[in-house]
């Protein structure tokens, strides 16, 4: 499987780091950055399974 990258965008409220995905828009939070990020990951893992991306751009024509 290809890997792909994603943004983690996170800010503070209260107690917790929200974590979200713009790309996917996808969130999650935790007590920690790190947790934060680590939940974000596999929510964002857990959505891409269910909903796939579609493929990018279009194949490139085959010359004979």
């Amino acid at each position: 499987m290809a890997t792909m990258i994603f943004t983690a965008v996170l800010h503070r409220e209260n107690d917790l780091y929200v974590a979200e995905c713009p790309e996917i828009g996808t969130f999650s939070q935790g007590h920690t950055v790190e947790e934060a990020v680590a939940n974000l990951k596999e929510a964002t893992e857990l959505y891409l399974e269910e909903c796939p991306l579609p493929p990018v751009g279009k194949p490139l024509p085959r010359l004979r």
